[in-house]
Formats: structure tokens, sequence, C-alpha cells
């Protein structure tokens, strides 16, 4: 027994609640815990309980027609005896309760009967077949329960199709629109989100940790501007509502895989085969192979609203590797690691330069943002993918968005 408790408080009495001892109180049963006890302000939740201390009035004899039936009204009816009279049968069987099918040897009877049994158990029954039994709606739903105690409950199937939602219990309530997820939030559903716009090729420095921190705000707020574009029940708030985890369900690729299921640009502008589209606003860099084809997708940063990155059609001029990148970085800026491991100059297509590269960053956290000085950062690992896949001559396209008039165009625009 623990210290500090008596064989008293282990009985239920009601007295250590500070509830005066009475027969009705200690007749009560518990539930969770506490008493529901008639005469102290709560309502009795067994009415019989109480009636069984409490003596029932009784009428005075009397010989008048009134007082007569209100004594029978209180006294237990008395039963017939038996008798072999129709009369005295017909009595009794209106003082028992009928089955629900009387016992026979009928044909039609033993099929009622048969009807009333389910398969599975003696716990659920099914319509019966004779008119002498009610129909009733017992068609099965989620909740029922079959057989003694087993439960059959299965959930709602999810609206989400991709397989990397599916199956996640925190999204559920998301994609019904009962719950918005944003900062402060933690589990799986944030990490089977996190992974989905890293797979993407959206900034995510901290990686899919589960935590719904700055850095999973500022993915979320790029994939909402690319997905808005083409979704218009997306809106860009940073935070995971139903329209933006249905958008992902339907962008996201399969598990395992990287880029995009729909929705990704030509590589074409203003005709012209191109072997990059850098999206500012989505902060998205395009890689395709020389037929067209999708490579990759990479998170990159770009200028700032004092020193943009100028959209339109640019040529990669000159390819530095990483000793020719960390000279540059030195003599310009004093920091060798400032333009990463590689550099890609470009100029615009007709030749002019452009004072604006891709190159990689000494700041990966910055990613996703406008913070430089015109020119398009990426991750070291994604700018030596790029630095090895274009040559001196492939164009890259720079827009807005991705869905940008001049993408797949055919006829010329004239360059600004």
């Amino acid at each position: 027994m623990r210290a500090g408790v008596t064989r008293a408080d282990l009985t239920g009495s009601t007295s250590r609640q500070g509830l005066p001892p009475d027969p009705v109180t200690r007749a009560t049963p518990w539930f969770g815990g506490h008493a529901l006890a008639a005469g102290v302000g709560e309502p009795d939740a067994h009415p019989r309980t109480v009636a069984s201390v409490e003596p029932r009035p009784t009428l005075a004899l009397s010989a008048s027609p009134a007082d007569a039936k209100a004594r029978a009204a209180l006294e237990p009816r008395p039963a017939l005896q038996v008798s072999s009279s129709p009369a005295d049968a017909r009595a009794r069987a209106s003082l028992e309760s009928s089955p629900a099918l009387a016992l026979s040897a009928s044909l039609a009877d033993a099929k009622a009967r048969t009807s009333l049994v389910s398969e599975d158990g003696f716990g659920v029954m099914k319509p019966g077949t004779s008119s002498r039994v009610p129909q009733h709606d017992i068609t099965a739903h989620a909740g029922a329960v079959s057989g003694w105690g087993s439960s059959s409950w299965t959930p709602a199937p999810s609206p989400l199709g991709n397989a990397r939602f599916t199956d996640v219990v925190q999204l559920s309530p998301v994609a019904s629109g009962q719950e918005v997820l944003g900062p402060g939030s933690r589990g799986e559903g944030i990490r089977a989100v996190q992974g989905a716009l890293l797979e993407m090729g959206f900034a995510l420095h901290g990686g899919a940790d589960g935590q719904f921190g700055p850095q999973t705000v500022r993915a979320l707020r790029n994939f909402q501007v690319h997905a808005s574009r083409t979704l218009p029940g997306v809106k860009v708030t940073g935070a995971l509502d139903a329209a933006t985890l249905k958008a992902l369900d339907s962008l996201a690729p399969a598990p395992g895989a990287r880029g995009q299921s729909r929705g990704i640009p030509p590589a074409v502008y203003e005709g012209q085969p191109v072997r990059v589209i850098v999206a500012l606003r989505e902060h998205r860099t395009f890689l395709y192979d020389t037929e067209g084809r999708l490579v990759d997708i990479f998170p990159n940063a770009s200028g700032t609203q004092a020193t943009p990155t100028r959209a339109g059609l640019k040529v990669v001029r000159s390819r530095l590797d990483q000793a020719a990148a960390e000279a540059a970085g030195a003599r310009l800026w004093n920091d060798k690691h400032v333009f990463g491991t590689r550099i890609l100059d470009l100029s615009w297509a007709d030749g002019r330069h452009s004072a604006e590269e891709l190159h990689g960053t000494n700041a990966p956290a910055l990613l996703g943002m406008d913070v430089s000085h015109g020119c398009i950062r990426h991750s070291n690992e994604a700018i030596i993918v790029l630095h090895d896949a274009l040559s001196a001559g492939d164009r890259v396209a720079i827009v807005e968005h991705v869905n940008d008039p001049h993408l797949g165009a055919a006829a010329p625009v004239p360059v600004s």
C-alpha cells in the first residue's frame, strides 16, 4: 500500500471528496473515477439504484373502483394459472414477450431464423426474409463491430494519391481541410513533405528532419509560387494547408525519384532549344539534356531587388574550374570560397556581356532567397553537375516563372 493512502481511501467512499456519506451516494456506481450522486448537484445515472433504497408509496385499502385501479398499477401483475382452456392460453400469451420468430417446423420460419444469424458469427444480424421480422438498415460501415469484441473499423480512404503521403496519418486532417500545419509543427507528415520538396529541387538546407522551421516555410513558399501559376487555389503563405498538400500530392515525383511528375517547363525559349531554365521567383534551376529531357532540378539564390538578376536568353561564354573559381573569389571579394567550386560565365544571346554567372556558394543556407548581386548561386554539388553537363555556347533561359510566354514560343520575341 502506498504511503499516505489509507484503507478507507481504497473503498470508493465519497467522504474523501468532502461529500456526506448517504445510502444513495454509496449505491451509485463510479464512472471514470467520479461518482454521480443524487442530491449533490449532479444527475443520477442510475434511477433504479436510487429507487432501490427508497420505499415505493402505497395506497390505503379502499373499496372504490378508482383506488383499485391505482393499486393495480403499482403492484406486479399476477400470473395466470396454467389452464388448458383457450381463453387462459391467450391471456398467458399476452403477458409474455413474443419472440422474434416462434419456433416452427415450417420451411418459411426456418429460413427466416437462419437469416438472423451472420455467417461471421452471432454478433451481427442480417436482414430477415420473413414478413414477421422488421427490416432494418444494418449495412456495414466504418466503426461497426463484427463478432464478440473484435472491431472491423477501417479508416476512410486517403484523398491523397501519391505513395509519399497516402499512409501518413498526420497529413489526413490536412488533406481534408481540418488542420493547417505551420511553424512549430513536427512529425512524419512534415518529414514526408520536406522529402518531396527536396526531391523537387526546392532549397531546404536542414534536410528532412520532421520539424517545421524557417527553412521549411521558405521551401513551401517557393513551391506555392510555382504551383499557384497553374493551380489558382494555392496561396503563397508558407503554411501547409489542404490546397498546398494536394498540389504537392499531384506534382511530387514517386518515392525514390527526383524531379516533378508534371508542370515542367519546355526546354525551348523563343523557339530555340535551351539546356537550362532558371526560374527566379521559385528559386529553381532546371537542367535538360541535349534532347530536351529533364536531367535534374536544383535550388538557387538570385539577385536582390536592388541588384536583380535580369530575365532573358543567355549563353555560356566560359567555364571555370575550382582553381579558377577560387582565384576569382580571392581577387574580387577577398574570399576564395565566395564563388564555390565552379563558375559558368554568361553573356546575352546576342554576345553582349551580362555580368552574371551561374556559380557555387559558401552560404548554402541562403539558397531559395533573393540575396545575390545578380548572379545565380547553387550548392557546390549542383554547380559541379551543371559545369560538367554544359559547354560554351549552350543556351540558358532566365525567366520569372515557369509559365513565361517566351518558353516554348516558336516565334522570336525581342530580347530586352
